[in-house]
């Protein structure tokens, strides 16, 4: 049996490694030229040679994203971007135009080449142009639903690839020009402002209709704990988490939870009917600050899935730590901070390998042995009590 790939996203190259760490099969990622998330940290030439290598040793694949919708100046340096590109051993690269598409199979032949999302594919017969085409995987458009995916995998032969976690495109992938005209910022060259994520006034014939509050017309996001199962009975080849420009808490979180329901799966006792998904559901929102959907899986969105006149980001400090390492003499872990939390704190610690375990915090230490009552400083570093034995780049957060 081939097994689903979960593909997760990274901003940058300790998010790819806690990505890889917590699960992923393949990481996506975008380079200093060609890729959408201009806001993105994205990766220099070099990070993407050490992202590749580390991955590889870990057997995660690396994709790297190349899906503007180019204009003419936007070319510069493309062969020697691909070659480069080749020559780290990177898997793949995704993208929407068909020139690069084209000029990668010419000239970096050992690149995968991944039809991006952006192309708005949502039928078999497009599917089946772009195989013809040279493609070796198509990104579906966010607007089908189990039906339809289950249609067009039974009519298509190549890879698909499905997004079951994330930002939601308020407009079809790939098609918005809301932000370009708003702000002069082109959402298809990485620039997008989220301007339907904006408060507006809403008139009608002159009169305002939102006395009471703003309104937006803003996706909520996509969240799909309960839908995994019918995409893997579907055979689809990869699963894929949107949000390169996330934290690593969301990231580990994201992709340990998708990570352990995918396993059940595979599981030789696996029964589809005792599997809690609340807990998964539940799991996500320690990390989403947005609210979630279930996008188009069902058909159409119902209203219930937009925003409109309320607003979805809910800032979370949760997260309180990473670990750095773990005497397992002392019971001491030298953890770096990343929210405020203090002795006398009860804190659930999870990793790769750690399931969620509670203690409460007794004792807290700076380097230099000084005892310590709070955390209150990002990325210091302090030394704290963990009564179980804890791993490099396990984390923190608030029970």
């Amino acid at each position: 049996m081939n097994k689903v790939e979960l593909l997760a996203p990274c901003g940058s190259l300790e998010k790819l490694k806690i990505a890889v760490l917590y699960g992923a099969d393949a990481v996506y990622i975008g380079g200093k030229k060609f890729s959408l998330r201009a806001r993105a940290s994205n990766f220099s030439m070099e990070d993407i040679k050490e992202g590749t290598a580390f991955a590889h040793k870990h057997n995660a694949k690396v994709f790297v994203t190349m899906n503007i919708v180019p204009h003419d100046e936007d070319f510069n340096g493309l062969e020697e971007y691909l070659k480069e590109l080749e020559s780290f051993k990177v898997d793949a690269i995704i993208v929407s135009s068909l020139y690069i598409a084209s000029v990668a199979k010419r000239i970096a032949p050992l690149l995968e080449v991944h039809l991006s999302t952006q192309a708005s594919t949502l039928n078999h017969l497009a599917v089946d142009a772009y195989k013809k085409l040279g493609f070796d995987r198509v990104v579906l458009g966010r607007e089908l639903s189990i039906d339809e995916i289950r249609k067009l995998k039974a009519s298509s032969d190549i890879d698909l690839e499905v997004f079951i976690h994330g930002g939601m495109c308020v407009s079809h992938s790939g098609r918005c020009m809301l932000s370009n005209h708003m702000t002069n910022r082109d959402a298809n060259r990485g620039g997008c402002a989220h301007s339907c994520r904006w408060n507006y006034d809403l008139y009608d014939e002159g009169k305002k209709l939102n006395d009471s509050c703003y309104f937006n017309i803003g996706s909520k996001d996509l969240a799909a704990p309960n839908f995994i199962f019918d995409l893997l009975d579907i055979g689809v080849t990869s699963l894929k988490i949107e949000g390169r420009m996330k934290s690593l808490y969301y990231i580990a979180t994201v992709v340990r939870c998708y990570r352990n329901l995918i396993d059940k799966y595979y599981e030789a006792s696996f029964d589809r009917t005792k599997i809690d998904l609340d807990y998964y559901f539940e799991e996500i929102k320690k990390a989403e600050n947005r609210q979630t959907s279930i996008g188009f899986f069902n058909g159409d969105p119902k209203v219930t899935e937009q925003l409109y006149n309320i607003r979805s980001e809910e800032p979370t400090k949760d997260f309180l730590a990473i670990v750095n390492s773990y005497d397992k003499e002392t019971k001491e872990a030298i953890i770096e901070v990343r929210n405020y939390f203090e002795v006398g704190s009860t804190i659930e610690a999870f990793g790769p390998k750690l399931e969620n375990t509670t203690f409460v915090l007794t004792e807290m230490r700076n380097l230099e042995g000084e005892n310590v009552d709070v955390a209150r400083h990002p990325l210091e570093i302090l030394k704290i009590k963990i009564p179980f034995v804890v791993s490099e780049f396990d984390m923190l957060r608030k029970k």
